[in-house]
């Protein structure tokens, strides 16, 4: 009997110690659930930020594009008219003085 006894008390005291690690182990568990919790929703508003970002500079990349195309196009334009106005338009410039002036 006293040697059931002994082996019962060894047991317990094995209990004992395995309760306490599963205690321990369960608080360590719910911090890190907690953390884990709070760094997700951080993450999520970040996500979220960095997609507003991405629309952001898409939109601004596009105008630009476009005022680029724009200011091409214009360019183009004022290259083919002042051609087309040919050394009648430079040598009245330089005669005439404005020509809006001249118009008006």
């Amino acid at each position: 009997i006293e040697e059931l006894c002994s082996r019962r008390d060894l047991l317990q005291k094995e209990i004992d110690k395995e309760e306490a690690e599963k205690t321990k182990l369960q608080r360590d568990l719910k911090l890190l659930s907690d953390e884990l919790a709070k760094v997700n929703e951080s993450l999520s508003k970040k996500l979220a930020h960095r997609a507003q970002y991405d629309r952001t500079i898409a939109e601004t990349e596009a105008a630009y594009s476009k005022i680029l195309e724009s200011s091409q196009t214009l360019l183009t334009l004022v290259k083919r008219e002042g051609q087309a106005l040919g050394p009648a338009a430079a040598a009245g410039g330089a005669a005439g003085g404005n020509s809006r002036a001249n118009r008006d």
